[in-house]
């Protein structure tokens, strides 16, 4: 594979709790302006595996390389300042503050405190927030106090609040939990818009939602690599029925 296209290198990584290896030598390519989804039982190390690469956990051996830089070791600020972005399960938004704030809050220079004294709103810093807020499907609510949205819109903003920092990679843990029907199809559809000039990492349990949104998958189990491909080869492939779909 021509490494040229590839955002996001793992190799051999590993790490381990108490003689239990939970990400077994992993290796795992993902290319510039892809959608990936992760899928496997519970257990199979997904959410692990973002921990590592966004720092929040230190790996026990093996390579991250992120645009051909060596994150391994790396600090979590650092891993985001390289253009690595992580939204968790549970959304982590400023309830008591307007959507816009949030957004406003999330560019980078307003993130330290020297830079949030010395923040100022520019035109183009709004400008930003505007565009964000309309690609969100949150232009209509700038105003309003992020505690009165829906639990799909309160996922919304916090993926825009990573979209301000302009991630290279953005890597959503099951952004679908707890949607409405309707909340999933406007997501499955901001996440297809999304990705244009960007990589993504999805993981997902629902297997109608990650064919709508992905370009390959990878299928986890035990803390290794089970299977890569397109949602039906992986749908077809015996040992993914095995462990996971035949559950």
């Amino acid at each position: 594979m021509n490494t040229e296209t590839n955002v996001l290198v793992l190799e051999n990584l590993t790490v381990g709790f108490d003689g239990f290896k939970a990400i077994d030598a992993l290796n795992l390519n993902v290319r510039k302006n892809e959608l990936r989804v992760i899928i496997g039982p519970n257990g199979a190390g997904k959410t692990t595996l973002l921990d590592l690469i966004c720092g929040k956990t230190k790996a026990t051996g093996g390579s991250i390389k992120f645009n051909d830089k060596e994150m391994l070791g790396a600090a979590e600020h650092e891993i985001v300042r390289a253009g690595i972005g992580r939204k968790f399960q549970t959304p982590s938004i400023y309830e008591n503050l307007s959507v816009f704030k949030n957004l406003e809050v999330s560019y980078p220079s307003g993130r330290s405190v020297f830079g949030a004294l010395a923040f100022q709103c520019t035109p183009e810093i709004k400008h930003r927030i505007d565009a964000i807020a309309d690609e969100i499907g949150l232009a209509d609510f700038l105003a309003v106090d992020a505690v009165q949205l829906s639990h799909g819109q309160k996922q919304w903003l916090e993926i825009g609040m990573l979209l301000m920092q302009e991630p290279d990679l953005l890597m959503l843990d099951e952004p679908i939990a707890g949607m409405s029907v309707r909340e999933r199809e406007l997501t499955a559809a901001l996440l297809n818009r999304i990705c244009k000039g960007r990589s993504m990492i999805v993981i997902e349990h629902d297997m109608e939602f990650v064919k709508k949104i992905a370009d390959k998958v990878t299928v986890m189990h035990q803390g290794k690599i089970l299977a890569e491909g397109s949602m039906d080869q992986v749908q077809a492939d015996e040992r993914v029925i095995e462990v996971y779909l035949g559950h």
